[in-house]
């Protein structure tokens, strides 16, 4: 679908290189509308990729006279977004000169906030030499149209005027009053909304005071509680894939209620699924263990005034402990299967469920980490899955793999492996259960772990031993912090 406003000379915005081999994104919303005047690098929609949501910045300002696709198309990389008639093509030389000081001032500040670690950068795609300042102008045809014996400088002779004394550069967060000053980027302000925090109360660390990604991030650790999923993003700014009911069709004698196009993420999560499947030879190993301790020792570990460890945390820690003594469990094969390729350390992905579906962000050089390092990041890599707001790059790299499907409910799964890994772990709900100790059934807190592994890389002995680390040190913390 297009939407269109007649004028004359336009600039069409094509869709991008999002990165990493991608071809298509899926359009969630317009932030824009026709007729609106946009800036430069003024966010005009939200698109979904493969890997993640991101706010669409468009490289050019003026007044947008066209919208190509509604919520829920998908678009092809190259294909056109949108159109914008520039407003200041007829304008003067001083309109030019004021606009390229403007944008210089505009382009080191976005620079400063993406520094920050402020947003996502789409990879390939950048503001243009032309950029525009971040004023927001009227059209031209507006302008042209004011009389100037109503008490209104014409806009030539105002910026003539500015010119000739001190540059008066008016940016977009001046100009905007629905921006607050301390929060610069959209995607600070939407991470902010989608995880329910007021960006007034959030201490921030950015360049002049403004609130970064990080500050956002840190808040919603501070406020979290353990084992409670982040924010859900309200679902009435939340557009559905594109659905078509009613379809009149059948199939084995059973109407067809609807068919839903697969989301972007959707269909990367299939091919990568589909791909384990077809070339790993996978095996799986799996034991019940005794949590007692853990669980208990977990509940002494929160520092005054302060919050236990995650569980999750504790066991990751566990796996990278165990991942030191067995650690072809956390390389790769090569492209043809001849090589084992081994590293020196663990970079831990986490397996998240959400509403868009399944995600494995990844922590880098986990083996770093001590259990507490590791609370923060498990939280914000949490918070930024279920927010829709985990950029490209924190998506992709893991050596090994665990998967907590506890939170889920269940007892245990054959997990698929999450290629190019060779491993990946699962956890199981720790529960009570009855258990024999010494000839004396007593209850004990009891979960499931199971291993699935690549045949290939090694063989069940290999992994039953990293098993029963992980096992040991389950069942006797202490000795995995130096105690006993």
């Amino acid at each position: 679908m297009s939407t269109e406003l007649k004028s004359g000379t336009a600039q069409v915005f094509r869709l991008p290189d999002l990165g990493e081999g991608l071809t298509e994104a899926g359009l969630v919303q317009w932030l824009v509308a026709v007729g609106d005047t946009i800036v430069t690098d003024q966010p005009i929609a939200e698109v979904e990729t493969a890997k993640s949501i991101v706010e669409l910045p468009s490289p050019f300002a003026g007044v947008v006279t066209a919208l190509h696709g509604a919520a829920g198309d998908t678009i092809d990389v190259g294909a056109p977004v949108l159109e914008v008639a520039d407003p200041a093509a007829s304008a003067g030389t001083d309109l030019a000169d004021a606009d390229a000081a403007a944008s210089a001032v505009e382009q080191e500040a976005y620079r400063e906030e993406e520094r920050a670690g402020s947003g996502n950068v789409l990879i390939g795609y950048g503001t243009t030499e032309r950029a525009s300042s971040g004023r927001r102008r009227r059209p031209a045809a507006v302008r042209a149209s004011t009389p100037a014996n109503v008490g209104e400088t014409p806009v030539s002779q105002t910026v003539a005027a500015e010119s000739s004394e001190k540059p008066t550069i008016v940016r977009e967060a001046d100009a905007a009053p629905r921006r607050p000053v301390a929060v610069r980027s959209p995607l600070v302000r939407r991470l902010a909304r989608d995880l329910g925090l007021d960006v007034h109360t959030i201490a921030a660390t950015g360049p002049d005071g403004a609130v970064t990604r990080a500050d956002v991030l840190r808040a919603a650790v501070d406020n979290a509680v353990d084992g409670a999923a982040a924010h859900h993003r309200d679902t009435t700014t939340t557009t559905a894939p594109t659905t078509t009911t009613g379809t009149g069709e059948s199939v084995d004698g059973l109407a067809v209620r609807s068919r839903e196009r697969m989301s972007p993420l959707r269909k990367a999560v299939s091919a990568k699924l589909a791909r384990s499947r077809a070339e790993i030879p996978e095996a799986t190993v799996w034991v019940d263990v005794d949590a007692t301790a853990l669980w208990d020792l977990r509940a002494q570990m929160a520092p005054e005034g302060g919050k236990a460890p995650s569980v999750t945390a504790l066991l990751a820690r566990f796996v990278l402990l165990a991942l030191e003594d067995y650690p072809v469990l956390a390389s790769r094969l090569s492209e043809d299967a001849a090589e084992l390729i081994s590293f020196e350390g663990v970079n831990l992905g986490v397996a998240a469920d959400t509403e868009r579906g399944l995600m494995v962000p990844v922590i880098p050089g986990a083996h770093r980490l001590t259990v507490e390092q590791l609370d923060v990041a498990l939280r914000e890599l949490a918070a930024s899955a279920r927010s829709g707001s985990m950029p490209p790059e924190r998506l992709r790299g893991s050596t090994f793999t665990l998967n907590n499907y506890g939170g889920l409910g269940v007892d245990g799964s054959a997990a698929i492996i999450n290629h190019p890994d060779v491993a990946i772990l699962g956890i199981g709900r720790i529960i009570e259960r009855p258990w024999v100790i010494e000839g004396e059934i007593v209850v004990r807190r009891i979960a499931q772990l199971s291993l699935v592994f690549d045949h290939r890389v090694c063989d069940g002995g290999y992994a039953a031993g990293f098993l029963r680390r992980v096992t040991e040190l389950v069942e006797h913390p202490l000795r995995a912090f130096g105690r006993v």
